[in-house]
């Protein structure tokens, strides 16, 4: 297929989109299986397309004079993926199956730039219902917060250090033929592996032999650091009460060298089923899974026995914009209103499991105050034995009156939230 027609086909899956209401990722995968023409990297540069379309659809809304899906695209090629305006304009020239040549007017909007008069969550490419928060979160920074949280993702990695080093991943994965250079050491985490986002798009990491012998897992580095954060040692015992498939209970067992115990736990059951093989892939053998029962109480034996309790809350995600860039159009404030009850369930669960002198550390990734400062602060004055306590960053982060805040513009990982406190003996 040519630039043009990739164009065409990104315009159509987003005109779908718009009517069917479902996850970018699914009316892609329609399109693929209905256009078998189209080869590995017409999929791959199409789909880039569509996602950088709703990463910088409101600006490149602003920009372009009109909201619709052939603005988005060439809003994404100018501003988002750097081509010019006469690139954009060539490109569907002489190909019936490209989308009509720009107007005049769509020349001109191509050519030049107005994205200065912009308000901020145009700018930023947030939802405007969110401007509020995001004005609490990130004050006069905002745009640049919400920019940085449509940009592009790289692909994170944390070595498993029960295998391996993260110097001897780096040397395998250098290896891969399907790497055109070596992976970089992530800034932050002292296990992360960085694989730039125009490579890391299309990596086939579940093939390497490094993944399939357990010696990496795929984990942000904003996950790797929250996981650091628990002060986890060896032969504490460990709860991860909302555990889901298992990424952080994988690296807090790594933490503690497979000594003690870290119980997962989730309370949809179904979330936990990867856990098992993932967990015998990384040689983690100190997780013990604790799915939900109907008579009984699947965590009623821990309580008040756990040194350290990670509540990683469910959330509205939006500190992963980067890499779903279409859930930030599709969240909604009964769904935001929704993971707030569940962020409270999640800690009234954990908090009798923690021992006197232990620690609750409260995760969550996303950027809004209403699901991160405002939880810790409402929890600190329902449960009058909890005290909030410091955490040990060494990393860049926003300060907060109770815990702190990693972004993708100051931490350059996911936008993740943090906050321990501490049970009095």
């Amino acid at each position: 297929m040519r630039p043009g027609a990739r164009q065409a086909a990104a315009i159509e899956v987003l005109a779908a989109l718009a009517t069917q209401h479902r996850p970018a990722a699914e009316i892609l995968k329609d399109w693929m299986k209905s256009h078998r023409f189209a080869g590995s990297k017409d999929r791959a540069e199409i789909g880039d397309l569509v996602f950088g379309a709703l990463r910088w659809k409101q600006s490149s809304a602003w920009r372009m004079g009109a909201d619709a899906p052939r603005a988005w695209v060439w809003g994404a090629l100018r501003w988002g993926f750097g081509w010019s305006a006469e690139a954009i304009a060539q490109s569907c020239q002489d190909d019936p199956h490209a989308p009509a040549p720009p107007s005049d007017a769509e020349y001109a909007a191509l050519a030049g730039d107005n994205i200065a008069g912009a308000p901020a969550y145009v700018a930023g490419d947030y939802p405007e219902w969110l401007e509020g928060s995001f004005t609490r979160a990130f004050g006069d920074a905002r745009a640049q917060e919400g920019a940085a949280l449509a940009a592009p993702a790289p692909l994170d990695l944390r070595a498993n250090t029960l295998k391996t080093t993260r110097e001897k991943l780096i040397a395998a994965l250098g290896e891969s033929p399907k790497l055109k250079e070596p992976p970089a050491p992530t800034p932050f985490a002292p296990e992360g592996v960085r694989i730039p986002w125009a490579q890391g798009r299309t990596f086939p990491w579940a093939t390497e032999q490094s993944f399939l012998k357990g010696w990496f897992e795929v984990q942000d580095e904003g996950s790797q650091l929250a996981a650091l954060l628990c002060e986890v040692k060896p032969g504490m015992q460990v709860a991860d009460v909302c555990a889901g498939g298992g990424g952080k209970t994988l690296a807090l067992s790594a933490a503690m060298q497979n000594k003690g115990q870290i119980f997962a736990h989730d309370i949809d059951g179904r979330r936990l089923a990867p856990l098992k093989e993932r967990a015998d892939r990384a040689g983690a053998h100190n997780v013990q899974i604790r799915a939900p029962m109907r008579t009984k109480d699947a965590l009623g034996d821990l309580i008040g026995r756990m040194d350290v309790v990670l509540v990683d809350a469910p959330c509205t995600g939006a500190g992963t914009w980067r890499r779903s860039p279409d859930s930030k159009w599709r969240l909604k404030p009964n769904a935001l209103a929704k993971r707030l009850e569940e962020q409270r369930a999640a800690l009234a669960l954990a908090a009798p499991l923690v021992k006197p002198g232990g620690r609750l550390v409260y995760v969550t990734c996303s950027v809004l105050p209403e699901e991160n400062e405002d939880q810790a602060a409402a929890f600190a004055a329902s449960y009058a034995d909890f005290t909030p306590v410091g955490l040990n960053a060494d990393f860049p982060a926003h300060p907060r009156a109770i815990g702190l805040q990693m972004s993708p513009l100051l931490t350059a990982c996911d936008g993740f939230y943090a906050a321990a406190f501490m049970r009095k003996s």
